[in-house]
This record gives structure tokens, sequence and C-alpha cells, in this order.
């Protein structure tokens, strides 16, 4: 692998070229290829039972998200201008939209109004025409008022608003439908306001904020990398090459994902954050050790330089890669679509950031030399040249850093306990950790999605929909008063939960019809007492009403009925919470030969939010432990892996401790941290490792005296001169990389950025610190020997 590595450094300008030109190509393909999914269903198992299940249930009564638009006017709807107004965009909607039928669509203007005449029953909408006077509007707002299925649902309590409702099936769902609704509503503003909400509102948005995001975010990153760079490395040199890597290994992360077909999902908008924070500590490192090379030998050529920092650089280096991309790749146990996608394509990412790493760093150093810090001479192989100069400040920094190394062998009890204080703490603000995977979280509370969602919960039922499907066992069941009494019994207690605003079903129908037909005496306002009452209802209004309304709360044997739940609000924590009122009624169902299940848009963001704890805790457990024996495996020691594991580990409960305390919910984006945590954070103990073990062994050789405390502490003191510095250098770059975050549109992706971050912050401390005391410890106990250390890998 050496030699094959060696060809390209020896090479440089060859393997410019092919970078640029795959680079390139990789660009164009994902600039023609790559489409965003925003179809929120999309980003679920559609082989998993709840979802087939649900889908099932979807198609049987036509369950389709709407989209919602409020009309509004502070005085009032009712008046000939607005409800005229109501009509028109009731019926341009489906001659403007292509994705819009006119059944499809239910507005005041289209609603049924059930009424009893002198022939028994009759069902008429509320008007044909608008009024021409402001007494005709009251009219028409007395009829509404007394329908209980309208009033408070479609009209709001006060007057002031009214909903049309246009239901889009999944295949004619657009991108770009948000964004032509809102320019299509301008028209008729003023007086009245117009809100537009629902789902396929928040799809649109994703659709439109998430590249954008994207193209904010990577050059925002990059120059805040590159100031870091030049910071730390001070050489421009050395800078371009690093953002070379990073920029190139993100371009191919996403020409490989359009190549085989995958969909950009919301959370892929932080893969270029994450690639170019994250490949940078590649190149440092490799830097770090060519710099020290230089320190030791202001003789050596600039081919000596290269080889010398792939020589060392290239076990660490890769092991930090395939640690990492083990990180990401645990992702692969979720069932929630974009964060496997998210897992695979940034793992690829790593591994071309560290391929190309390996062979750019020291093949910038053969065509340029070592960079601006340490150049001063002449390279012999091209003219004379040598490379002088030295890297000054990390000798300086040793008798510093052996200080720093006896102060944790001697306080090696205070660290440890520093240490398990701070596992207590994290530990108990992770019993505080919720799970939540509301959509509309996406959006910032100040932006106009989340601002016309809110107007739409306070005056009417909600936004967000849980759909109770009943099956029973006989046909004819939900025409037995028994069961629809019960079914009512449900209604009422979820009726009186703040989160819930309003329920629809078969029930609500035959109440109405009940009470027309005694008068619209309140008292009759129930389920009818008998089948055969039943029975009779629901013929009259087949001839008199659109039978096909009834069947979206009741099949065509009476043997399946849905019921309506609508919620306000789309978190996954207030769905749980009200199946928990419906589910103690699941045996008095039972009892009638009737079982409970449930379908939806809602419900289903119910099951992701179970099926992202899931996939965390599979993933943790799988990354804790694929690390920990790649660690025993190369380091040859059980007890390496496991002490190797110590900082993450810590960083993993301080992450979860924190959303804890600061009620940061586990999300489909927060819910990737810890796993991309143990994968970056495990790299500094690669280095540190590494590092202790090749001292160690370098001061072996003809020392009997190797594992007492002095010979421990110049070895401790050593590494943390060297490859601490590098560390901290690694960790400030990312966590710069990361901090840009900060600036998404997306509120989860500024939560993430600030965990990662602190997590990168916590590894770096916990890796100086903890690690250093825990291999002081073992090496007092342990002798190693210089078959035990680095040893190149196999050319």
């Amino acid at each position: 692998m050496k030699r094959l590595l060696m060809t390209g450094v020896r090479h440089p300008w060859v393997v410019l070229v092919l970078v640029l030109a795959v680079t390139v190509g990789m660009a164009r393909v994902t600039m023609n290829g790559a489409r965003i999914e925003t179809n929120l269903d999309e980003y679920m198992p559609s082989d998993h039972p709840a979802f087939i299940y649900s889908d099932d249930a979807e198609e049987l009564f036509g369950i389709n998200d709407g989209i919602l638009i409020a009309v509004s006017r502070e005085e009032g709807i009712f008046n000939p201008d607005t409800l005229e107004k109501i009509r028109t965009m009731t019926e341009a909607l489906s001659d403007d939209f292509d994705e819009i039928e006119a059944g499809d669509i239910t507005s005041l203007y289209t609603a049924e109004n059930i009424i009893a005449d002198e022939w028994g029953m009759e069902v008429r909408p509320f008007y044909r025409r608008a009024p021409r006077t402001i007494e005709g509007a009251e009219e028409i707002r007395d009829a509404v008022h007394g329908n209980e299925m309208v009033y408070g649902r479609i009209v709001s309590a006060d007057d002031t608003a009214t909903l049309i409702i246009a239901e889009i099936p999944d295949d004619r769902k657009s991108d770009d439908l948000y964004a032509r609704l809102s320019e299509w509503v301008v028209q008729y503003r003023n007086p009245e306001h117009i809100y537009v909400a629902g789902r396929p509102v928040v799809e649109g948005e994703l659709a439109l904020l998430g590249p954008a995001d994207m193209q904010r975010m990577a050059p925002l990153v990059i120059l805040v990398t590159a100031f870091l760079l030049v910071l730390l490395l001070r050489s421009f040199k050395d800078m371009i090459v690093n953002l070379l890597v990073v920029s190139a290994a993100t371009i191919w992360a996403f020409g490989l994902m359009t190549l085989l077909g995958v969909p950009v999902y919301s959370v892929s908008t932080m893969i270029p954050v994450m690639l170019i924070a994250i490949g940078t500590a590649f190149g440092i490192h490799l830097h770090n050790a060519a710099h020290l090379f230089v320190s030791a030998n202001p003789g050596a050529t600039r081919l000596q330089i290269a080889e010398h920092a792939l020589t060392t650089m290239m076990r660490p280096v890769t092991m930090a890669a395939l640690t990492t991309a083990i990180g990401f790749l645990s992702l692969l146990t979720s069932q929630v679509l974009p964060v496997r996608y998210f897992g695979v394509f940034t793992a690829a990412g790593v591994l071309f950031e560290m391929v190309l790493a390996l062979i750019m760093v020291p093949g910038s150093i053969v065509a340029l030399g070592i960079g601006r810090r340490s150049a001063g001479a002449k390279d012999a192989a091209s003219g004379g040249e040598t490379v002088a100069g030295a890297a000054r400040d990390a000798v300086a920094s040793v008798p510093r850093s052996l200080r720093i190394a006896r102060f944790l062998r001697r306080h090696t009890r205070a660290t440890l306990m520093a240490a398990a204080l701070v596992v207590v703490l994290g530990g108990w603000g992770m019993t505080r950790v919720w799970i939540d995977t509301s959509f509309l979280a996406n959006f910032d509370p100040r932006s106009d999605i989340v601002v016309t969602d809110t107007f739409v919960n306070d005056h009417f039922g909600g936004t967000s929909n849980l759909n109770i499907v009943f099956e029973a066992e006989e046909p004819g069941t939900f025409k037995d008063p028994e069961v629809l009494r019960l079914i009512d019994s449900v209604q009422g207690e979820l009726e009186t939960l703040p989160v819930v605003g309003e329920s629809f079903g078969l029930t609500d129908y035959l109440k109405r019809m009940h009470k027309v037909m005694h008068e619209d005496s309140q008292e009759y306002y129930r389920i009818p007492e008998s089948p055969e009452l039943v029975a009779q209802y629901l013929l009259l209004y087949e001839m008199s009403g659109d039978p096909e309304n009834l069947n979206r709360v009741v099949d065509y044997d009476y043997q399946r009925a849905n019921l309506t739940v609508q919620l306000k609000s789309d978190s996954s924590a207030v769905m749980e919470g009200v199946i928990s009122v419906i589910e103690p009624y699941r045996d008095s169902f039972a009892g009638e030969g009737v079982t409970l299940n449930y379908a939806g848009s809602g419900y289903k963001s119910l099951i992701f939010a179970q099926l992202l704890l899931t996939g965390q805790m599979w993933s943790l457990i799988l990354a804790f432990g694929i690390v920990a024996i790649l660690l025993a495996i190369v380091f040859r020691s059980v007890l390496i892996g496991i002490i190797g594991t110590v900082p993450i580990a810590i960083t993993a409960v301080v992450n979860f401790g924190v959303m804890g305390l600061l009620g940061i919910p586990l999300s489909s984006a927060t819910a990737i941290i810890s796993s991309i945590a143990i994968g970056i954070g495990v790299d500094y103990a690669i280095h540190l490792i590494d590092r202790f073990r090749e001292y160690q062994a370098e001061g072996s050789e003809g020392n009997t005296e190797r594992n007492t405390e002095a010979a421990l502490d110049g070895i401790a003191g050593k590494t943390l001169a060297h490859t601490g510095r590098a560390i901290l250098f690694n960790a400030l770059a990312v966590t710069g990389g990361f901090a840009v975050l900060a600036y998404s549109v997306f509120p989860p992706n500024r939560q993430v950025g600030g965990l990662i971050a602190l997590n990168m912050v916590t590894s770096a401390i916990g890796t100086l610190t903890v690690l250093v005391v825990l291999l002081l410890w073992m090496n007092r106990r342990t002798p190693v020997t210089k078959s035990d250390s680095t040893t190149e890998v196999a050319q």
C-alpha cells in the first residue's frame, strides 16, 4: 500500500490533474442529477408493518395530507366580498394547479349542510352564489353556527377566519407547489389575510430551504476552516492543500450519492460541513509529522520529508479514518432512511479524504516544499537547496508538557474522580432526554411557515392528524349504537386534551342527522338509540347527500371505520400522549369484537421516533464495540482497546447529558451525533496511543528502567508536546468548522453544530488527561516491546 501511495507522492502534478478531473466530473453529475427528497413519507422504511398498514388504511379511506389555506378578516368573514372570494378561490384552485382535483377541495363554499325538511332530510351547500347583502351573509353565518360539523372546524369560533382544504395524494405532490401557492394567494390578499399551511407546505419549504442552506453553509465553513488552518499551520500552502483535499472528497461523496440514485434529504445538507470539518484532521497530523521531522533533520530533502510523513502517519491516519467511517456506518442500524444514507455517504467521504490526504499532502511537500514556517534552504534533489529552520515551538513545549505529565501522574486519583463526577452529572442529564420528530421543528420559530402554522392551530382544529382505524369481525358492526357510543366516548375524552382540536368520524354524521330530524333540539345531538334508526339515517344521507363523503369515515360493509383526530402539534411526543389516552379503550372495543389500529402521517411520525431511538441505541453499541476491537487488534492489547474508548464514552455521556439538561430532543438530526462523536473522537486516542507507544519503544532500547515513573513522565511529556499539540489543533479546526452550523436556517442543524463542537472539546480534553493517566497507569504494570509499538503497514 505504501509503494502505491509513494508512486502518487512522487508524481504530485499528475495526481493533481487526475483529482481535479474527477472532481469536475462528479460536480457535473451532482448538478445535473441530484434531487431533493421532501416527501416526509419517503423518510421512513416502506416495509415496516406499521407503515404498510397505514398506507393500506390511507388508500381505503382516502386519507391524504392537505394544503390548508386560511382566509382571515378582522371584522369577520361573513360579508358578501369575503364569501365571494372564498368561492372564487375554491373554484380557481383546481383550475390553476394540476395537483389539485375539484373533488378534493373542502371549503365553506363546498361544505355540506345537513338539514331537515318536510320530506325528511336534505343535504345542500351553505351557498351556491355569494350573497349581495349583509343580511344574506348573516343568514349563512347563522346556518354555520347551527352546524357542529362545520362551525369550529372549517370556520373559526370567532368568525374571523375560514379554511380551504385541498387534499393532495402523494403521487401528485411537487417540490415547487408551495412556492407557486405562495405567489398565487397574493392576488387574493387585502383586506383579507391569507395563510398557507399543512404538511405539503412543510415539504415544499424544505425543498426550497435545504439546497439554499447547503449552498450558504459550504462556503462559510470553507472560509472559517481556511482561517483556522492558516492560524494553526501558519502556511497558506498547507491551508490550500487541506481545503483541496476536503472539497474534492465532499464533491465525490455527493457525486457517488447521485450516481447511485440516492436523493438528498434535509439531514444530508450537513454532509459538506461534516466532511470539511473532519477532513482537515488528516492534513494537520501529516503536516505536524513533517514539521517535527524537519526540526530533528534540518538537512532532509523534500522527498525524505514526504516519505517520513507518509510512513509515520499512514497507520494512525488510516486507523483514524476507519474508526470515523465506522462511527458513521454504525448509523446503518437505523431504519430511518435519511440517517442511514447520511452515515453511508459521509463515511465514503471520510475514506476519500483519507486517500487524498495521504497522497496529496506528502505530494505537496515534494512539489512545493514544507511550507513557510519551516522553509528556509534548498532541496538537494531540486538544485541543492536544503530545508532549514525548525519547529522550535514544538521543541520548546516539551518541558512544559513534561510538567503537565508529572501533574497528571501525581494527581491520578483527582483526575479520575473529576471524570467520574462529569459522568455522573451527564448520566443524570441523560434521564431527561426526550424524543421528538416534529418536522415543523426544522424551522425557525420566527419563520413564516411556523407563524402560519401557529395561526391555523390557534383558530382551527389543528394542522396534524392521527387516524384511528377500527376493525370489526362482522360486517355491519358500525351500525351498532353500542359500538358507535364507544367511539363517541373516545372522541369526548380526546377533545378534553389541550393538544386535540377536533375529531371527526361516522358518529358526527349520525349525531347531526339525529339532531336535525328532531327539530334541531340539542337534546338529540347524540348517537341514535337503535340499529334500525342508524340504518335509516344512513340511507337518507345516501339519497340526498354525497355517498363518497361517507367513504372517508366507514367502508362499504360497515366493518372498518376511520376516526380523524386533529392535533395542534406534529410532535411525536404529543402523539404518544394522545395514544396513551386511547389505549385504555382497547379492551372495551375487544368486547364488541373490534380492534384498534392507527394510521396517517401523525402516527407515522411516532413510529419514526421509535425507530430513531432503537437505531441510536444499536449504532452506539456497534460503534463502541467495533472501535474497541480495532484498537485492541491494531495495538495488540485488549486493555488498550478498552481504555482507548474511555474518552469517547465520557463524551457520549456528556453529549446526552447536555441534551437532557438543555431540553434538546433526540431527533433525526441529533440522533446522529453520538455515533459521529465516537468516530471522530477516537481519532485523538489513536494518535496519542500510537505516539506514546512509539516513544516508549524508542526509549526502551537498552534501558531496563523504561517503565519507571520518571521514564513514563518523559514519554508522556514528549507525546503531549508533539501529538497533543496536533490534537488541540485538530479539535480547534473541527470545532470551528462545526460552529458554522450555528448560522443554519434549520434549528436542529444548529443544535448538531453546537453539540458536536462540545463533543470534540470533550474528547480532546478527555484524551489529553484521562487517557494519558490511564496509559501511565497501564504501562507501569505492562512492559512494552519494540514489536508491540508502531510498525509500518505492510507495503
